[in-house]
């Protein structure tokens, strides 16, 4: 297979990634530019903190979805599910860094999900368990987030999953630790909010 496929599948997942659906809904909603709430992100976590929860279940599952539908279209137009992968990762980084927002989206954990849902099965069965497993114990969401990217790469290999895929399922676990680079430091303080505690003026996005 030549690089064509991988090129349009970067550059049409990208697109579908860099949607952001949340601005767009809760603007719809008339509640302005959600970029000027809480931390300023534009993911289900800081919609929520509009008090709308259908809003954020809303931006939840677009969110998800984009990167899901990345995968599947890409899959099945070059009937690769490598191109898919890429597309997928594309995607991923849309959602993250959008052309449209000068390159401040979201943190990109609903959209990692989506894509396991429609790529990698075998990441979604250590990725789900674990994601909620921490939550339950520790309540704080990145610190879930954070160990189950860490964890779905090794978790997936050993299921059998392929090279290829597990290469890609690594590459987005480091683009999750980086994009919580701000969490993961307040999480070594000690400092990190619990899900529904109000974060701190100096909190970054």
């Amino acid at each position: 297979m030549t690089l064509l496929p991988f090129l349009l599948a970067a550059i049409g997942g990208y697109l579908l990634g860099s949607i952001p659906f949340g601005l767009i809904i809760t603007r719809a909603a008339g509640l302005g530019d959600i970029r000027k709430v809480g931390s300023g992100n534009i993911g289900a976590t800081n919609v929520l903190r509009t008090g709308r929860k259908d809003l954020a279940l809303a931006t939840l599952l677009l969110d998800s979805f984009k990167a899901g539908l990345a995968v599947l279209l890409f899959s099945l137009l070059f009937e690769s599910r490598n191109v898919g992968l890429i597309a997928g990762l594309a995607a991923f980084l849309g959602h993250c860094y959008p052309v449209w927002l000068g390159f401040k989206g979201g943190k990109g954990v609903a959209t990692y999900a989506g894509l396991l849902v429609f790529a990698s099965l075998k990441g979604l069965m250590i990725g789900a368990p674990v994601w909620f497993a921490m939550f339950l114990l520790f309540r704080i969401s990145s610190l879930a987030a954070l160990t189950a990217a860490a964890l779905v790469p090794l978790g997936a290999l050993l299921l059998g999953e392929t090279e290829f895929a597990v290469g890609v399922l690594t590459a987005l676990s480091v683009l999750v630790f980086w994009t919580h680079r701000s969490n993961l430091s307040r999480l070594l303080k000690g400092t990190e909010p619990k899900f529904g505690q109000k974060k701190k003026a100096d909190e970054t996005p």
